[in-house]
């Protein structure tokens, strides 16, 4: 792709999440939404694959669907009220309308069966953009809608945490496995952004980090799938040797980053009275661990076969970690020391 199309698409995908991050007005929203979308796509079908031109379209074709709907709310919020502001929106009719919308745009669970597809057919560095970017406009307006429905947010929360740890079980592809990984960690920020924003904010930040890790270290061994993670050693040991760490910290196992918001997530909700509810996605985040693990074996304790292709790496250049990739990398495993610390700022 020509270096100065490229570099127009993303100043329009920054400035698509940035107009939808200022507007107050809903179809000022809605339009910062669709800039974000119209640039992203000529980025996830840039390589005229058969695989990328339909994720692009079962991508292009939920996100019309989601915006359709969200105008659609709108416009019935406007009709009842008379009110465009994004605060104003208080009829439950538009308001439960405008929140399946948004979830169906950042791919919480039951609306999430377009995520792995899409992402599956995507590269690993758009694949990134798509599962972290594409999440704040959507997830801004979320934050900023004065009633929602509780029972809604809980139950799309709940799912989403069983149904990605559920569906990354037998996966084989390490994209589709992100997707459901997506899903399940999207579940935890949904659910306590009706209690606590912080909190919400802090887990959506820890994730953004998390996964920015993960892809860009599969990106630097070009890995796709669990097969290929055997030769992850021969080809860079360093990397091979954080990656289980940055899996791991996914999971949100102890002492590691991931394990921050889980916990403080919990202890909220059994603030809120709803120890159930807090139960049920301690044990849906142990179907993600599982997951993990498998990822974490696959690199650790299996050898990839003794041939030209496993030992070639050994007497080549091994590829060099991009300097974000060990900034990203740092965060991602060491910051639970600073959870008293990070309380205490974020505290209002």
């Amino acid at each position: 792709m020509n270096p100065l199309v490229y570099t127009l698409l993303l100043s329009s995908l920054g400035l698509g999440t940035t107009i939808t991050f200022m507007s107050s007005h809903w179809l000022l929203a809605w339009m910062g939404l669709e800039i974000n979308t119209l640039a992203i796509i000529p980025l996830m079908a840039q390589h005229h694959h058969p695989r990328a031109t339909e994720a692009t379209i079962k991508y292009f074709l939920t996100q019309a669907m989601a915006a359709s709907t969200l105008l659609f709310a709108n416009t019935t919020n406007a009709w009842l009220t008379g009110q465009w502001d994004i605060q104003q929106m208080t009829h439950p009719i538009p308001t439960t309308m405008t929140t399946l919308a948004l979830a169906l745009k950042i791919g919480l669970a039951p609306l999430h069966t377009w995520l792995p597809e899409v992402l599956q057919g995507l590269n690993l560095a758009t694949g990134l953009i798509l599962s972290t970017w594409q999440k704040l406009a959507p997830f801004a307006l979320l934050t900023q809608l004065p009633a929602l429905n509780q029972t809604i947010i809980t139950t799309m929360a709940l799912l989403s945490a069983l149904v990605g740890g559920w569906g990354g079980l037998n996966q084989t592809q390490l994209r589709k496995m992100l997707a459901y990984s997506s899903t399940a960690h999207l579940g935890w920020v949904i659910l306590v952004l009706q209690y606590s924003l912080v909190l919400a904010l802090l887990s959506l930040t820890t994730y953004i980090l998390m996964t920015s890790s993960a892809f860009l270290t599969f990106k630097l061994n070009n890995t796709t799938n669990i097969n290929a993670l055997s030769t992850s050693w021969a080809k860079a040991p360093a990397t091979a040797t954080m990656t289980p760490l940055i899996l791991l910290s996914l999971g949100g196992l102890p002492p590691l980053t991931g394990f921050m918001p889980k916990w403080l997530i919990l202890q909220e909700l059994t603030k809120q009275k709803i120890p159930l509810t807090a139960t049920l996605m301690a044990l849906a985040a142990l179907l993600s661990l599982y997951f993990y693990l498998r990822l974490s074996h696959s690199i650790t304790l299996v050898s990839s076969p003794n041939n030209l292709t496993g030992t070639t790496p050994w007497r080549l250049m091994p590829p060099t970690p991009p300097r974000m990739l060990s900034t990203l990398t740092t965060l991602t495993v060491l910051l639970l020391p600073l959870a008293p610390a990070t309380t205490t700022l974020l505290d209002p």
